[in-house]
């Protein structure tokens, strides 16, 4: 018989939608016969710590103690019964299963309030007086984050609802101090945990757990979890992987870490997975496992003897998120800021376009691993299969494509399909300021439902996106996010400051060039990163290449991801951090735009040299050039056609469009000609009609220059009412 796996998400990551990979794998492991379930520990202890009795059993822990508390907490503490009273009907508005309390939200009567409100005297100019529902969102999660407050105070130091003892699994090079914290007394939250472990355990009755950790913060309660079973389950094999694995557990040498767990499996966990089931079957020896560390007498080794490749992502299967709880999660607006909030309001299906990334030559990224170096796109045609598989298991329609990149080519093909079926979807992805998406392919992704996208701007200097090898220049950048937004479609900027030999003129520079986009109305989202050397990034892997200095830390048989260095050819980047912060917390809100650079930080900075015309001239008169390969798209309905030959010779076409009816009125031969094409303009037409052959079948009939019916009115006309290159 085959063993059977429990797939589980520690504590914790989002609160409003699982994080995918349990999915995936158990989508994976059905495809091939084996029995899996799944669980998000995250939002089950989550569930359990924020109800009418977790809060009591808090509040009781509390009266047993005799700590000194801060002034929030003690006022918190006394208003305990207020909290009792309105956690359930919070916990229900923010699952979408009690909208009617927004308006009680709202007004500031009902929820009490701790230190998180402090700054809420601003919500007018970010909501408005209509977003009564996101407003009570973003009310309710500062409720929650209160009481996480509270907790973490009190009950639990490393609490967090995204980042659960994310400081031990941060740059853990030596592993003494989270094997600390494993040994400590166990807290509310860790005997939820456990006690919820054990349902599952009974539940399922697995042979095999695997523990995916994506981040820093879901480490602690992976191997807490791994504590668990171990002491009481020591027949169930225990495997941890994920994100964190993949980039951080690759130089694992510390035995003690297999006192919690059995396998450290890394990158794709698919064909790993495999190898390991069948060990357990005892089909496959242990030197035949696939990227696996294991502990034997001479310490820890390293098994990678399987001859199989990795699955390739056609064949890997649909994510199936059966057993997760779907309608519980919660819809949370953390930060006013447009995409972290479309990123945790609503739950969005994960999906990915093309494994790794089609660029792959970022110097800050690591793309010496195989989750970034190893590219392999799914064909849209199977996209669009999995995602309408995934519509019927879930119910919900929205898509977040979690790709590092997603490849411009394959959006406009998924977007033709998803407009061929007749899909009504809603989706979101990551992507690279490139040339290629040009206005019409941006119309295109609009009309298929795309709603936003995110791209690296990272720092406005086209010196530095050089280093950077980004293969963009700010320029490029603003006419993309221009075509992007004209398209209707969200952009949100990632930007970077403290890249090595960074100038404190290009860090304002940057911010000006920021403040532009955001002044003109090309970006309407963007968030700050302090650069970060990672071990398996070019900078990382040659920092005397990039004029940097690596300071540590010491790797000591634990992780290795995150590296020390010092700058000397830069700026102190750290000073800027607060000011590039509040200056885009006023940009977003379209507030401040005109204040002096200057005044957002209390030293002096450099004035610009940045022209304040730089980013308008930048998007003015792009133009057009079209490909001779691209597909002329009609993204509308087919028309109906009246003709009069005598004495007009016209012809009309008439489109009933979603909003009005439009008629089209040309000469009889032009009309006639049109409306024989339109059906080969259609998104699912088996015979389009490419650019260079609309240009060479209009030459032959002798009407003149094509360049003519370019510049056209009855050009114009179609263009503005849907007629697309792509």
């Amino acid at each position: 018989m085959k063993p059977k796996t429990l797939l589980i998400t520690p504590p914790f990551t989002q609160m409003n939608t699982p994080y995918p990979a349990t999915a995936y794998l158990k989508g994976f492991l059905q495809t091939l016969g084996y029995a899996a379930a799944q669980a998000d520990l995250g939002m089950d202890v989550l569930l359990r710590l924020f109800s009418r009795a977790g809060l009591q059993a808090v509040f009781d822990e509390l009266e047993t103690r005799e700590i000194e508390v801060s002034e929030n907490v003690y006022r918190m503490y006394q208003l305990r019964q207020e909290y009792l009273n309105t956690i359930e009907p919070v916990i229900r508005f923010l699952q979408h299963t009690n909208p009617t309390l927004a308006h009680r939200i709202c007004d500031q009567s009902y929820l009490p309030e701790g230190s998180r409100f402090q700054h809420t005297d601003e919500l007018e100019d970010t909501f408005g007086t209509m977003g009564i529902q996101d407003k009570a969102r973003h009310l309710a999660t500062l409720y929650l984050e209160d009481l996480a407050d509270l907790i973490k105070e009190t009950i639990d130091p490393h609490f967090g609802f995204s980042r659960y003892a994310e400081r031990l699994g941060r740059t853990t090079t030596h592993f003494d101090e989270m094997e600390t914290a494993l040994k400590a007394p166990d807290t509310l939250v860790t005997r939820y945990l456990q006690q919820i472990v054990e349902e599952y355990i009974r539940r399922e009755n697995p042979q095999l757990v695997c523990l995916s950790v994506p981040f820093p913060g879901n480490l602690f309660a992976a191997l807490k979890t791994g504590q668990y079973l171990k002491t009481h389950y020591p027949e169930i094999k225990i495997a941890l992987g994920g994100g964190y694995a993949n980039t951080e557990l690759r130089r694992l040498r510390e035995p003690r870490v297999f006192d919690y767990i059995d396998y450290v499996c890394l990158d794709d966990g698919e064909t790993p997975l495999l190898c390991l089931l069948q060990h357990i079957e005892g089909l496959r020896p242990a030197a035949q496992l696939k990227r696996t560390f294991v502990r034997t007498d001479e310490g820890v080794r390293y098994l990678n003897g399987a001859p199989e490749k990795d699955i390739p992502q056609r064949e890997v299967g649909t994510p199936d998120y059966e057993g997760l709880p779907l309608r519980q999660y919660l819809s949370v607006i953390e930060l006013t800021n447009p995409m972290h909030s479309l990123w945790s309001n609503g739950r969005w299906n994960k999906l990915t376009l093309a494994h790794g990334c089609y660029w792959g030559k970022c110097t800050f990224c690591d793309i010496s691993l195989d989750y970034i170096g190893r590219y392999e796109p799914v064909d849209a045609a199977q996209l669009c299969d999995r995602m309408e598989a995934i519509m019927v298991q879930t119910g919900e329609n929205g898509f977040h494509f979690v790709d590092e990149a997603a490849p411009p080519a394959l959006m406009r093909d998924l977007a033709l399909e998803i407009l061929h079926r007749g899909l009504t979807v809603v989706w979101w992805t990551n992507i690279r300021f490139e040339k290629r998406f040009t206005p019409d392919l941006c119309r295109l992704l609009k009309a298929s439902g795309c709603i936003a996208v995110s791209g690296g701007l990272e720092v406005a200097s086209d010196r530095l996106l050089e280093k950077m090898k980004k293969g963009v220049t700010v320029g490029q950048v603003a006419r993309v996010a221009h075509a992007f937004t004209e398209a209707g479609i969200m952009v949100h900027a990632y930007l970077m400051y403290g890249f090595p030999t960074q100038t404190a003129q290009e860090t304002i520079d940057s911010l000006e060039m920021v403040r532009q986009m955001f002044d003109f109305g090309i970006l309407q989202s963007g968030f700050w990163h302090h650069f970060a050397m990672t071990a398996h990034s070019p900078v990382g892997l040659n920092p005397a290449a990039y004029s940097v200095v690596r300071t540590g830390p010491e790797f000591g048989g634990f992780a290795d991801n995150d590296l020390f260095h010092d700058d000397p050819e830069g700026a102190d980047h750290e000073a800027f951090s607060e000011g590039l912060r509040q200056s885009l917390h006023y940009y977003m809100l379209r507030n401040k735009l005109n204040r002096r650079l200057g005044d957002w930080f209390n030293f002096a900075v450099p004035e610009t040299s940045v022209s304040d015309t730089y980013i308008m001239d930048e998007i003015s008169n792009p133009g057009e050039n079209h490909s001779p390969t691209s597909r002329v798209t009609w993204v509308g309905p087919l028309p109906e056609k009246q003709s009069y030959i005598n004495p007009q010779k016209r012809a009309r076409l008439t489109f009933y469009l979603k909003k009005e009816d439009w008629i089209l009125q040309t000469s009889y031969k032009i009309g006639e000609w049109l409306y024989e094409r339109f059906p080969r303009f259609l998104p699912g037409s088996d015979n389009p009609i490419l650019f260079q052959e609309l240009k060479t079948e209009w030459e032959e009939e002798r009407w003149g220059p094509f360049e003519d019916l370019l510049q056209s009115d009855l050009w114009s006309e179609l263009k503005t009412r849907g007629l697309i290159m792509v």
